[in-house]
């Protein structure tokens, strides 16, 4: 196993594998209200068996090599995470997402966390676009691609329904050479 740390915050990037289900479980009921305002990976786990089922699903996708998912600690408890949601390296696209507690909101983790696996993706296994998709209500997460320096492609008009409402959703990329370009001037 592998950790990476994130700073000098405590904070640690790890892969979420399905013997942490107890640890996830307790993590989603911790965020749940908040986690699931836009997303909904929070529905997926209400239960250990629920839990270790979604956390093998994607360590089924990494052994296929078609998405990853990763923990993020901080001061050893789960808050959060980051994923290759899809992950497709002969056509070299990928689709990153996140998520996290409320209270470990406004840390910077997720974005530091994102750009490790985008620069992984990038770098090592040769991924040209990096796919973002947010509901267009949810803000932080807009802001987030804004700060990646991601550029907004467009919006699905009402395309996602979730708690009752139809949501915009709004697609974001950066192509591995303005990537690139971005990480060498320290953005």
């Amino acid at each position: 196993m592998f950790a990476m740390t994130l700073g000098d915050d405590g904070a640690e990037l790890r892969p979420l594998e399905p013997y942490h289900a107890e640890e996830y479980l307790a993590h989603m009921e911790r965020g749940r209200e908040y986690i699931g305002r836009f997303i909904g990976l929070a529905d997926l786990c209400t239960d250990v068996p629920s839990a270790r089922a979604f956390l093998q699903s994607y360590a089924d996708k990494a052994a296929a090599d078609t998405g990853r998912l990763y923990g993020i600690w901080v001061d050893g408890t789960l808050v959060g995470g980051v994923l290759f949601r899809t992950f497709d390296a002969a056509a070299g696209n990928c689709e990153v997402g996140c998520w996290l507690e409320e209270t470990a909101v406004g840390r910077g983790l997720v974005t530091r966390a994102i750009r490790v696996i985008v620069d992984w993706a990038v770098e090592e296994r040769g991924i040209h676009r990096v796919e973002w998709v947010a509901s267009s209500g949810n803000t932080a997460s807009i802001k987030l691609a804004e700060r990646l320096g991601l550029v907004r492609d467009g919006v699905l008009r009402e395309s996602y329904p979730r708690g009752g409402v139809r949501h915009d959703v709004e697609i974001w990329s950066v192509l591995a050479p303005e990537w690139r370009e971005r990480r060498a001037a320290g953005r």
